[in-house]
């Protein structure tokens, strides 16, 4: 059963097709891979997803509820969390803190229960707290709760990235490149981090350009280039279709 499904996907950036006419779907349960040469697209795709771009044409659904239009904050609630390329952390917070910013998402104490420190409202915080230290602990984080986040290594903000948005109770979990800037060891342990997130029932699709990473924990995988699908299939089919082996040969260039 579809949890996701992009149909006829399109989106222009003044005369440049970013993403032109993609369509897939993302099973219960799955770990998809979206691949591709540098400029392909991949990250647009992902952004037209999560709400930060709407599309020109095509349709975005998800769980039954279209997508198009919808704002970021609704998406979240609706059930998808994201990571980016790019690290975004309150790298002047605290771990715990991060994580606690993706717990808020859900609580449900409004403004006057908040000033009031309503019975209601001191729960849903000691909830937040729980789960958030449930969550650090989960991506291996747990005796660095208190540490600020810019003084955490580079391969651990990756997975406190990773903790906040499963904080936000995600049903689909979207990650932009995951493994870029880690070594091979902290490569492994991400692997493992992937099968324990799909374990708990999360369906995950996710940009990797680490092939290794990409052939042992997706079953999927779907091939852009230059903003169009190119293939689809297992790894194994993807990694022998010759229209894919063209598309990375001297695929340099990032747009």
């Amino acid at each position: 059963m579809a949890l996701l499904s992009l149909q006829n996907l399109t989106k222009n950036f003044g005369g440049l097709v970013a993403v032109n006419g993609v369509s897939f779907a993302v099973e219960a349960g799955s770990v998809v891979g979206l691949i591709g040469p540098n400029g392909a697209g991949k990250t647009t795709v992902f952004n037209l997803i999560t709400g930060n771009y709407r599309p020109d044409r095509g349709e975005i659904a998800f769980a039954g509820t279209r997508l198009n239009g919808l704002r970021t904050h609704r998406i979240i609630m609706l059930g998808i969390a994201r990571t980016f390329q790019n690290i975004r952390l309150f790298q002047q917070l605290t771990a715990l803190e991060n994580v606690l910013a993706g717990c808020h998402y859900r609580m449900r104490g409004g403004i006057i229960a908040a000033m009031l420190r309503l019975p209601s409202q001191q729960r849903s915080e000691q909830e937040a707290v729980e789960r958030a230290v449930r969550e650090l602990e989960f991506v291996g984080l747990g005796e660095q709760s208190l540490t600020v986040a810019k003084n955490l290594p580079y391969g651990d903000q990756r997975r406190l990235e990773i903790a906040r948005a499963l904080a936000t109770q995600p049903r689909l979990l979207v990650l932009d490149e995951p493994a870029g800037g880690m070594n091979e060891q902290e490569t492994e342990a991400l692997i493992g981090l992937i099968m324990q997130i799909r374990a708990r029932g999360i369906t995950i699709l996710l940009i990797e350009h680490d092939m290794r990473l990409v052939m042992r924990a997706c079953e999927k995988l779907v091939v852009l280039e230059y903003g169009s699908k190119i293939a689809a299939g297992s790894p194994e089919q993807v990694r022998c279709d010759p229209k894919v082996i063209e598309a990375y040969l001297g695929a340099e260039e990032d747009g």
